[in-house]
């Protein structure tokens, strides 16, 4: 009954990470988000190796299912606001080529300003 017990509260736990990730992308907190998200990564892994010795009955299962739909549900929104930002972030970096092509087409060089004096042209005695 325990190890169940402890799979079931695992699977809740994973749930209110997912409530807090899905609030901090809301707040674009993008590296609390990830900070966050790395530490999941590991509680799944544990999480799938709790899994494997421990046989729910109907009753844990159900539950189990409904935790999993609504992890599910979270994440897809994350994902939605993970996108939303990497299209922002790919936007500006094209942004940012296109100034700096501008400003290496329109800005003279540092070197461009020579400016030549006739007599190095032709020469002292040069007609």
């Amino acid at each position: 009954m325990g190890e169940w017990s402890q799979l079931i509260d695992s699977y809740e736990q994973l749930l209110l990470q997912s409530q807090s990730m899905l609030e901090l992308a809301r707040r674009g907190d993008w590296t609390t988000l990830l900070q966050v998200r790395s530490c999941g990564l590991i509680d799944a892994e544990r999480l799938q190796r709790l899994e494997a010795g421990v046989l729910l009955g109907r009753q844990e299962r159900l539950r189990k299912a409904e935790l999993l739909e609504q992890i599910l549900a979270l994440d897809a929104e994350i994902r939605t606001h993970l996108l939303a930002r990497r299209d922002e972030l790919v936007l500006l970096m094209r942004n940012s080529r296109r100034q700096r092509e501008l400003d290496r087409a329109y800005r003279p060089a540092m070197d461009s300003s020579i400016v030549y004096r006739i007599d190095d042209r032709f020469g002292k005695g040069s007609p």
